[in-house]
């Protein structure tokens, strides 16, 4: 973690959040989502990107977006992924601070309020994890969380740090952290480790905070474990290149 920089407040935070097959739940999580942001008076846009959903996910967000004017849906016409997804809602914010949330309701929405005040101290990243003081999960599947606390301790040990949930999707940044990290290579749920780990690695000031998971209550989750495993470690020693083997050509100038 580092110290944090006095800075101008920020105006507007942009919700980026990939949508592929969420019929059942994208419409209650945007709703939420926005009256939540609404009730603290935080300006917002939310992004939605469809990424070639085959059901009825996108007319329902193009219907949504009469209700709710925050909503900004928009369709991934490139090859599909998540990592790809995010990118094409990354290429359409307007906003000078960005969260990532998961289209299932499985992220908090009052740590999207405790986001954008830590953004506004003057840290350039706020990374949540469930697994400090304070952070919790709920109905997290037993198998899946050995293997995320497995591969956040590989991660931990290999860049020497002390975030415990580089894993987790549901981080906020600057926008100049993002522009800062680009280009973003991973297609896939791999973008959710090359992100941090490549603010933290190219200086970028950052916090942990503690955060809130749930369970998702319909559809099915997109993370597909046994394809992942491969792909996570190679973002990984990617990026543990560039930390020790770029001498420093990407750090924040």
């Amino acid at each position: 973690m580092s110290a944090p920089i006095e800075r101008e407040p920020l105006k507007l935070l942009s919700v980026v959040m990939p949508a592929r097959d969420e019929e059942g739940c994208v419409g209650a999580t945007v709703e939420k989502l926005s009256r939540e942001l609404r009730l603290h008076r935080i300006p917002h846009e939310i992004v939605v990107v469809d990424d070639g959903s085959r059901d009825r996910t996108w007319p329902l967000l193009q219907d949504l977006s009469e209700r709710v004017p925050e909503l900004r849906p928009v369709q991934n016409a490139g090859e599909h992924g998540f990592g790809r997804a995010v990118v094409a809602g990354l290429d359409r914010i307007n906003g000078d601070a960005v969260v990532f949330v998961m289209a299932d309701g499985s992220d908090d929405r009052g740590d999207v309020v405790r986001y954008w005040l830590e953004l506004n101290k003057g840290f350039d990243c706020v990374f949540g994890s469930r697994f400090v003081k304070g952070g919790r999960t709920i109905d997290y599947p037993f198998f899946k969380l050995v293997l995320n606390r497995l591969a956040n301790t590989f991660i931990r040990l290999l860049f020497r740090i002390k975030l415990n949930d580089t894993t987790n999707a549901f981080k906020a940044y600057r926008r100049e952290v993002i522009d800062g990290c680009r280009p973003l290579i991973a297609p896939h749920f791999n973008l959710t480790v090359e992100l941090p780990l490549k603010a933290i690695v190219r200086g970028f000031t950052w916090t942990v905070v503690p955060i809130t998971w749930r369970n998702r209550r319909s559809g099915e989750t997109k993370l597909k474990i046994k394809e992942m495993g491969s792909r996570y470690l190679f973002i990984c020693l990617y990026v543990w290149f560039e930390k020790y083997f770029s001498c420093g050509d990407y750090r924040k100038k």
